[in-house]
């Protein structure tokens, strides 16, 4: 058995065009170009039901491709429109048949150390894309 040395390796990090539904893992760095809240229910202090649940879609993307992010409460707060994030540990999450960019307890959504110098492509989008799911018998 090697020795752990103790040193983290670097994340490898994903495009937004090598996004493929049902995929999960991936670290992104990205350009938050628009954010528009859904669901904003709930209120805080209220008791154990009052939770408060928020869910924002967002635009975000890089040089090769934009895609929505599902941000749900605290996460809003970080994705804000012109701001460059990194996610780690993202998923690809389907809704109805188009892919959708998410993050769950495992993994972590927060500010970029620097901003982006590159330009968001703006007319890729990958959640106009829809997908059908296909059962293959042998």
């Amino acid at each position: 058995m090697a020795a752990d040395s103790g040193a983290r390796r670097q994340p490898s990090f994903t495009k937004v065009d090598q996004l493929r539904p049902g995929t999960h893992g991936h670290n992104l760095i990205l350009k938050v170009v628009d954010s528009k809240m859904v669901v904003q229910r709930g209120r805080e202090g209220g008791g154990p039901q009052g939770r408060q649940m928020r869910i924002a879609e967002c635009l975000v993307g890089d040089e090769t491709g934009i895609i929505v992010f599902t941000a749900r409460n605290d996460q809003v707060d970080v994705i804000r429109p012109g701001t460059t994030v990194e996610l780690r540990n993202a998923k690809i999450d389907m809704f109805k048949g188009s892919m959708r960019l998410a993050v769950d307890k495992w993994g972590i959504v927060k500010a970029a150390e620097s901003s982006a110098e590159w330009t968001v492509k703006e007319d890729n989008n990958l959640s106009l894309i829809e997908f059908e799911l296909v059962t293959v018998t042998e």
